[in-house]
């Protein structure tokens, strides 16, 4: 690994490199604060891919990519003379420090959930007049019903044991059968609702992230499927051609490979 030396000379060799970019380069000179914010969340994604892939060298590239965005943001920032990267810099450690008086401090804590439960309790007197306001509203479903159940969590707002969480599961699902029967289909909306929302709180309860669980189960799908289509496409078969019962062993043969 490398020294604090040569990774501090290789972030400035980044920051020397972004003012050439800006200065000389006409794509990069156009950028804006605005134009950047897609592009940050389709590196964001692609850096998500990468973990769940195990893929370290992808994950060393999208890094790279990602912190560009974050020095691009900088220097454009430093251009309005609003802030720098240093800025950028002081700003997270003046709030790591505030957030971890068990380190910095002479606050005491056991364990994990004494972390969080501060951390929510610093932030309401910072001035946030609700636990769940640093939930962003563009955050997907899923990954938004985790992170609200963990904040409330934080403040001792949640259940004791995962066997509570679900019977809550086993109700809700109760709640939507009796909705599909009465065919009231805004109230299946509803219901079904109230079940990903109770089964995203029952993961956090066994040690499960939903969006990496769905996203893998997403990832396995697919790799299944092309088998399908390969193996049919090889016997010069069409999907559409097919009966269920065809496809499906296509289907099994490809859980060996695809698990």
């Amino acid at each position: 690994m490398n020294s604090r030396k040569d990774q501090l000379a290789a972030f400035n060799r980044l920051l020397n490199i972004m003012d050439d970019l800006r200065e000389k380069c006409p794509w990069d000179k156009k950028q804006t604060l605005e134009s950047l914010r897609h592009l940050t969340i389709e590196e964001t994604y692609e850096l998500a891919d990468a973990i769940l892939d195990n893929d370290l060298p992808e994950i060393k590239k999208e890094l790279g990519d990602v912190l560009l965005h974050i020095v691009f943001y900088a220097k454009i920032g430093s251009e309005k003379n609003a802030f720098d990267i240093a800025d950028v810099a002081n700003s997270i450690c003046d709030k790591l420090i505030d957030r971890h008086p068990h380190i910095y401090g002479d606050v005491n804590v056991d364990n994990e959930n004494d972390v969080k439960r501060n951390w929510e309790y610093l932030k309401l007197k910072e001035g946030k007049k609700s636990v769940l306001e640093g939930v962003p509203k563009s955050l997907p479903a899923v990954i938004k019903a985790n992170r609200i159940q963990d904040k409330v969590a934080g403040v001792g707002f949640d259940w004791e044991k995962p066997e509570q969480v679900w019977e809550k599961v086993q109700e809700e699902l109760n709640e939507l059968n009796e909705e599909i029967k009465k065919r009231n289909q805004q109230n299946i909306e509803k219901e079904f609702g109230d079940v990903l929302f109770s089964m995203i709180n029952y993961a956090r309860f066994i040690g499960v992230n939903p969006e990496n669980a769905l996203e893998k189960t997403n990832k396995k799908f697919i790799s299944r499927f092309q088998f399908l289509e390969e193996a049919a496409k090889k016997e010069d078969k069409k999907l559409s051609e097919m009966s269920l019962i065809e496809m499906d062993v296509y289907w099994e043969k490809s859980k060996e490979f695809f698990k």
